[in-house]
């Protein structure tokens, strides 16, 4: 058993307007550094297949999905949103962003893999029950908690959110369902502009102002997130691995770095040892600059991976 680094071509191919920061040379970045550092032959891989409709209707209502079917353009791209926008492909890429983990839980709780990691793209945490929203059309890793909810049985899973945005459209998703925990930490006040804490037991808000640098990140993970993440006791994990937090960030104003994020995805596997029969499935969501990203999705993959490589950030 290994780690599955599953993709899709049209996850690439996905069009922005010129100079959008969620352009493909993201995925193709996190590529070249797997291959140049040795770890794009050390995890399994395979092509995402399409979520199917049904799959999508348990989180998103059938208005949301008919809208994105019938703004896909046959060329250009339609605008959804000050932020988003559709081409050619981008059904296609989101279709199969979201197919993507989906597929994902299916290896991981059959014991094919023991976890995953989805380079996919357009991202999913701002998109909403109803609502396109932040580069995001298919909330990716709402489809599947609910996929692994509804299909495989399970009845506790855990959404870890370490995106330098909230995500809104998560927690919309799944405000008032008990079985599932989404906890966060983002940059606050800062798009999307929520974020902060709620009544609602299972929504474990942690807003940090702008400038928070690791001591504050790792504080705020081990004195709110792991003491509700361990009365809830998660069956499986899903990780909105953002990596936009980190310092050299062009779109946010946190102060994060390389052994941050390593921290961060090494206490995830020791959380999924400890309750999750090591079950982990994680997606992209942001990261802007292109080398932080590289190296630290790098490092993500080598912890869920139990190979190591050195980081050079």
């Amino acid at each position: 058993m290994s780690t599955l680094y599953i993709s899709h071509p049209d996850c690439i191919y996905h069009e922005v307007p010129l100079g959008h920061p969620e352009s493909s040379a993201r995925l193709q970045v996190i590529e070249a550094e797997l291959k140049q550092q040795g770890m794009w032959d050390r995890v399994q891989h395979l092509v995402a297949p399409e979520a199917t409709r049904d799959q999508l209707e348990r989180v998103h209502s059938a208005h949301h999905i008919d809208r994105i079917f019938k703004a896909a353009p046959k060329s250009g791209l339609t605008p959804l949103d000050p932020d988003t926008s559709m081409g050619p492909h981008s059904l296609s890429a989101a279709l199969h962003a979201a197919g993507a983990l989906v597929i994902a839980v299916d290896k991981v709780i059959a014991g094919e893999v023991n976890n995953a990691f989805c380079a996919v793209r357009p991202p999913g945490h701002h998109a909403e029950h109803d609502r396109v929203m932040g580069f995001c059309l298919f909330n990716n890793v709402a489809v599947a908690a609910a996929h692994a909810l509804a299909v495989h049985g399970l009845e506790r899973v855990a959404i870890l959110d370490f995106d330098v945005h909230h995500g809104n459209g998560t927690q919309d998703i799944f405000l008032d369902e008990p079985r599932v925990l989404f906890c966060s930490t983002h940059q606050h006040p800062f798009y999307p502009f929520t974020g902060m804490p709620v009544e609602n037991k299972n929504i474990i808000n942690v807003p940090l102002p702008a400038g928070s640098g690791g001591a504050v990140f790792r504080d705020a993970i081990e004195q709110i997130w792991l003491p509700a993440i361990e009365a809830f006791a998660p069956q499986m994990l899903f990780v909105s691995a953002g990596f936009d937090a980190h310092r050299d960030d062009p779109l946010a104003q946190l102060a994060l770095d390389d052994a941050d994020f390593e921290w961060v995805t090494e206490t995830i596997v020791t959380l999924a040892d400890r309750y999750c029969q090591g079950r982990i499935v994680s997606t992209l969501e942001g990261g802007y600059d292109e080398a932080a990203l590289a190296r630290c999705v790098r490092s993500h993959i080598a912890i869920l991976a139990n190979t190591r490589t050195s980081s050079t950030g």
